[in-house]
């Protein structure tokens, strides 16, 4: 399973968001420009965020997106299965072994599992080299 630049670069808006939780809106172009990423390409991607309900858009002067729900109850399993669909490792096919079709299902149960336990709060909270940081185990 890989996960295209839309699923990480659509994390990365989420997790600034979720960052800026409660402060004003936060601009696509302030997101762009803080982890040198394409504003125009954010852009086509928060057109699917905000039709899943997870982000809000205000217009205006200060305008910008904010999360439409608090952090801890965001997944990442929700926001990468709105930007690259069904989080299955392979195709199952019925001619496949039970054996071989059992351990698909298991791995993707596993990355399921792991999606979704980690919240966008987690990621936000989460610092490089913090003894007590976030660990992410697959």
């Amino acid at each position: 399973m890989k996960i295209s630049t839309k699923g990480r670069y659509g994390l990365t808006i989420m997790i600034e968001l979720a960052k800026k939780y409660g402060d004003r809106p936060i601009s696509l172009r302030s997101i762009a420009k803080a982890n040198n990423l394409s504003e125009h390409y954010l852009e086509q991607l928060v057109t699917p965020l905000r039709n899943a309900g997870l982000v809000k858009s205000i217009r205006g002067a200060y305008g910008g997106y904010v999360l439409a729900e608090h952090p801890a109850k965001i997944t990442a399993g929700d926001i990468l299965r709105v930007l690259e669909g069904p989080l299955t490792p392979v195709e199952e096919l019925e001619e496949e072994e039970p054996a071989k079709r059992e351990l698909w299902i298991r791995i993707r149960d596993a990355v399921e599992e792991v999606l979704d336990s980690t919240t966008l709060e987690d990621l936000a909270k989460y610092s490089d080299g913090d003894d007590g940081a976030y660990m992410f185990y697959i």
